[in-house]
């Protein structure tokens, strides 16, 4: 009775609402980033973050030692759409607190999930380089937005996210892919731009929200244990579909929209709405 209570409690909170005060919104919508404190607590990272770590480490295929590795595959263990993996890890990735603060960052009525990922930088593991997610995503609509959801307090030791703020509003290295020319064709740019780079630690419960094409970056973990992070990916109930403009728009076309018709929202089954007014 009691792990029944203790349950219930945590989906409690992973469903109640967090009030995102307008300053931060305005932050949000200027800058393509937000970070925001107290989102979730202790106990919630806790319980889902062994159920998500399990998880990461049961799935995980990529096992070459590091140095064999291309900077991507150093960069992260990344394992996509736990949400159809365990029932668990669906009550976390399905929070309506977290859909909530992202429908009203972007302004819009509903949000829906695009896909989740867990980003696992083992220790010695390396940077992530610059790049834009939205990119990688045949959808319409700049009304998109990632959640980053730290799994532990994340020093700058462990690499946090860095954003280069305002860089949502330029069209600069759109056409790049992550990697290590991304890293320095988006270095250089931005320099060159003047754009200043967010580039903070994230305490225990912190997360952060981003837009599809802020720029950003995280840098290599340099301690003894993996930063742990899990994301969602949010975007506009009412998107719609694009003609793919590169090889991995089509890809994610087919593996995370079911090759729904151009032109068309996504739909229910693999693109649920998670919060709506």
């Amino acid at each position: 009775m009691e792990t029944t209570l203790t349950t219930d409690t945590l989906l409690d909170e992973l469903q109640s609402s967090y009030t995102v005060s307008p300053e931060a919104i305005r932050f949000y919508q200027q800058n393509g980033y937000v970070k925001l404190k107290d989102v979730l607590s202790k106990t919630v990272l806790d319980y889902y973050g062994d159920i998500i770590t399990d998880l990461v480490f049961r799935l995980n295929t990529l096992i070459k030692p590091m140095e064999e590795r291309t900077t991507y595959e150093r960069a992260f263990l990344q394992i996509m759409n736990l949400w159809r993996e365990d029932e668990h890890a669906k009550e976390f990735v399905f929070s309506k607190r977290l859909a909530k603060i992202a429908a009203d960052l972007m302004g819009v009525q509903g949000v829906r999930i695009y896909h989740d990922q867990a980003l696992y930088k083992e220790p010695s593991g390396g940077i992530t380089p610059w790049h834009a997610d939205q990119f990688y995503w045949p959808l319409s609509s700049p009304n998109t937005v990632t959640v980053w959801i730290p799994l532990q307090e994340t020093p700058m030791l462990m690499g946090p996210l860095a954003f280069a703020e305002g860089s949502q509003h330029v069209e600069i290295g759109r056409d790049v892919e992550i990697s290590d020319t991304s890293e320095k064709i988006l270095a250089d740019a931005l320099q060159k731009q003047n754009f200043n780079v967010h580039d903070t630690p994230f305490d225990l419960g912190e997360v952060s929200y981003h837009a599809g094409w802020t720029f950003h970056r995280a840098g290599p973990n340099l301690s003894t244990q993996p930063r742990k992070v899990m994301t969602m990916i949010y975007i506009d109930k009412d998107q719609i579909i694009t003609e793919p403009r590169n090889k991995f728009q089509v890809a994610d076309h087919a593996k995370w929209l079911n090759n729904v018709p151009v032109g068309s929202n996504p739909q229910d089954e693999l693109n649920p709405v998670l919060f709506s007014y």
